[in-house]
């Protein structure tokens, strides 16, 4: 099911949505798709830094489609500069300013906030998606979005403190990007993370075993594992 947004550009909506992504690091599924582009193109600014789970996916987002752009289809959002969100409903994403009727599937802009998404639909967020690609860099080759796993030492391990070493680490061809904390049993937590390498300037096994596991990062970090790696 895909969720529902509305009023992004107020307070109250900006809140919604740090709140959605604080256990998320996308709009839907585990990887970059058109609902975070949707979601990105609905904001009319770089978000607060008060509002920190939507400033790291934001730059993440922004990041991506500078570097290389996103290709994933998403599960669908709907985004709306009314109301209050309630509930999941399965949507689409909204291309226009359209009062959408379930019932009709005709050829024109209307969008079926609650059927499934239409082949014009589609090709409208592929084109939205371009143009946001066009006004950025070319897309390069060689690039990779990496998920990787970062693990403490124990559970006394402050992971504010991990997370800073991790973000420390910088380097030509590496962006950081959102992160979560996932429970593994017995109080611990490990953390996720996501980055985007330039394959030619990075590689992720230096980058575990020269930075990340190696002083001063490993008075916090104990190892990280590779979880998922995709060419961009």
């Amino acid at each position: 099911m895909a969720v529902a947004f509305y009023n992004l550009n107020v307070e109250s909506g900006i809140k919604k949505l740090d709140e959605y992504l604080l256990t998320r690091s996308y709009i839907t599924g585990y990887q970059a798709s058109k609902d975070d582009v949707t979601v990105y193109s609905a904001l009319s600014k770089a978000p607060s830094s008060e509002y920190v789970n939507v400033c790291r996916w934001y730059h993440h987002i922004d990041a991506l489609l500078r570097l290389s752009g996103v290709s994933g289809e998403g599960q669908g959002v709907k985004v709306e500069g009314s109301a209050s969100i309630t509930e999941e409903v399965i949507a689409t994403p909204p291309v226009a300013d359209t009062k959408a009727s379930a019932a009709e599937d005709d050829d024109d802009d209307d969008v079926d906030l609650f059927g499934e998404e239409t082949e014009e639909e589609k090709k409208a967020a592929e084109e939205r998606a371009a143009a946001m690609k066009a006004s950025g860099k070319k897309k390069e080759s060689g690039k990779s979005s990496v998920l990787l796993d970062v693990k403490p030492w124990d559970d006394e391990t402050d992971m504010k403190k991990l997370e800073e070493a991790v973000r420390s680490v910088q380097m030509e061809g590496l962006v950081w990007g959102a992160s979560k904390l996932v429970p593994v049993g017995y109080g611990i937590k490990k953390m996720q993370i996501m980055m985007t390498i330039v394959d030619d300037l990075v590689s992720i096994d230096n980058l575990i075993e020269d930075y990340l596991t190696a002083e001063p990062a490993n008075e916090y970090i104990q190892s990280c594992d590779i979880v998922a790696f995709n060419k961009i």
